[in-house]
């Protein structure tokens, strides 16, 4: 098989995984019928620390590889931007939007991509890439605006700080993304994603005992169902699905990398639709000119041959 092949089947797995994890991420605060189980917060608390312990031996063999304190501080931002933070952003933001929506609002993160490559890494876009750069923004304002509607329409419990905190998530994802790809290329895949977990366990493990997370565990009647998600959120969705995308970035350009948006949405819906949650004409024309500006940046010279 070849490497763009393998790019692709790469992709495409990445898609299904984490076009999954929305929906666990909400099982594991809700059971079907909407009881609580755990918070939004022991929810990510228990995500990274499971995810964390997992690679713990792998992140010890690792650390021999970091020679200098800048390398800890990169890794650390990965660690902060790609997994901790975004794991308590998603998981609050699903207290108020649906999986469904959360997941079309995470293809933010090529466009995030693209601006952060430019701004901070100069990395230089053709005008086609400008172009699209235009389109998929015009398609995050109509997406924030056209979910805000929903909430307001359908009198959810969400606010304008649901969508925030996704949008701030996809932000994060893309500063961690361009970071290993323009920081961090002689560390392997699985190097990278131990090292980064292993910087913030300890912060992982402070917050899991601060949410009263064993309590939880120990007398709500759910526990074990919600910890089933979890798990399976922590060990698939987390550090097995991280440890692949860290690979795509190395074998691939961080733009490439990050068009598995593309395919996250559509996983997302089909599993919200699938257990009742409404997703409008709106908001899937919204996320459809987002990717098709992230198409256009990433294909477009590919496809037509022509540099613009």
């Amino acid at each position: 098989m070849g490497k763009d092949a393998k790019n692709w089947m790469l992709l495409l797995i990445l898609a299904v995984i984490w076009g999954s994890s929305f929906i666990l991420m909400k099982r594991g605060m809700f059971t079907m019928n909407g009881e609580a189980i755990f918070s939004s917060h022991q929810v990510a608390a228990l995500r990274m620390t499971i995810a964390g312990i997992v690679l713990l031996p792998f992140a010890l063999k690792g650390l021999k590889q970091i020679q200098t304190f800048k390398e800890v501080i990169l890794l650390t931002i990965v660690g902060l931007s790609g997994n901790f933070f975004p794991s308590y952003l998603f998981t609050y933001a699903q207290t108020g939007v649906s999986s469904g929506y959360a997941g079309m609002l995470n293809s933010l993160t090529p466009i995030f991509t693209m601006i952060i490559g430019l701004l901070v890494f100069k990395n230089r876009l053709s005008l086609i890439q400008f172009i699209g750069l235009g389109i998929g923004s015009i398609g995050i304002v109509s997406l924030i605006i056209s979910g805000n509607n929903s909430i307001e329409n359908l009198k959810l419990n969400g606010s304008w700080l649901h969508i925030l905190a996704v949008v701030v998530a996809t932000l994060c994802y893309s500063i961690s993304l361009t970071t290993i790809k323009f920081t961090l290329q002689k560390f392997k895949a699985i190097e990278i994603t131990s090292l980064a977990f292993l910087m913030v366990l300890i912060p992982s493990l402070i917050s899991f005992f601060q949410q009263d997370t064993i309590n939880t565990i120990r007398f709500n009647s759910h526990s074990i169902e919600g910890l089933g998600y979890i798990t399976l959120l922590s060990v698939i969705g987390t550090a097995f699905a991280v440890l692949l995308f860290n690979k795509l970035i190395s074998n691939s350009s961080a733009l490439f990398a990050s068009s598995v948006t593309y395919f996250i949405p559509i996983v997302a819906v089909l599993i919200g639709v699938s257990i009742g949650e409404k997703i409008n004409i709106q908001q899937i024309g919204a996320m459809t000119i987002v990717l098709l500006g992230v198409f256009i940046a990433n294909y477009w010279n590919v496809l037509f041959g022509k540099k613009v």
